[in-house]
């Protein structure tokens, strides 16, 4: 369906990636390695962002991303088109994400290193909450304050309850549509629309509490913050 407001432009811009997206699909299926190899160029930093903030260890995490594309690789030929190339890649995504989250919850026998990196610091060119982004010619400075803010959205985000995070993630940060959303985590709008409310809540309440801790340059950019996920 045709949204209202949908320009011929925004249509043909549509019809152009599904095209493209068919192209890829019928490569893939067909075994060709310069297609997988298009397909990990475009999609293997989006879905190790999502599965990252959603694993305790980023080499997990890492693994686990592999562990897609060759879930992908092999179930190619399974692909009907049900749905778009981009969710369903999601979906195995998050399912691969979950399971290695529930076999860590049945073997905690290691402890986290206190020093490991925050998941997501090299992922500042996919946070969709934009306007908390340095622009390129901001100073050292601004820079500083500005990684120290998003290291705190990582932080924040990672304290969410997991189906709330996901929601969060998938909207605000992968700019998912809600109907998109419900399909990759097969549950009705509704569901996606009321999670949504309930983490953006409590991911602003997370922030405001973070606030407290940090330096008064960083505070306008955290109200940004803020008003982004409203």
């Amino acid at each position: 369906m045709i949204q209202a407001g949908t320009t011929v432009g925004d249509l043909a811009g549509t019809l152009e990636i599904r095209s493209e997206e068919t192209a890829l699909i019928s490569e893939l299926k067909a075994g060709s390695e310069q297609a997988f190899a298009l397909l990990i160029a475009q999609y293997h930093q989006s879905l190790y962002s999502i599965i990252a903030r959603s694993l305790q260890d980023p080499a997990d995490a890492a693994d686990v991303t592999q562990d897609v594309f060759i879930k992908v690789f092999r179930g190619i030929r399974g692909f009907h088109g049900n749905s778009s190339l981009r969710t369903w890649l999601y979906r195995i995504a998050l399912r691969e994400a979950s399971n290695q989250r529930r076999w860590w919850t049945r073997h905690k026998k290691q402890d986290i290193a206190l020093d490991a990196g925050v998941a997501g610091d090299d992922d500042s060119e996919c946070l969709c909450l934009r306007d908390t982004l340095p622009a390129l010619d901001v100073s050292p400075f601004d820079h500083a304050a500005q990684q120290e803010v998003r290291i705190r959205v990582e932080a924040a985000l990672r304290k969410l309850p997991e189906p709330f995070r996901t929601v969060v993630v998938l909207r605000e940060i992968e700019g998912f549509a809600y109907d998109e959303i419900a399909e990759i985590l097969d549950v009705n709008i509704g569901t996606v629309k009321s999670r949504l409310t309930r983490g953006r809540s409590t991911l602003k309440k997370l922030l405001l509490d973070s606030q407290k801790h940090i330096p008064q340059q960083a505070h306008a950019q955290t109200r940004q913050l803020q008003e982004a996920v409203r």
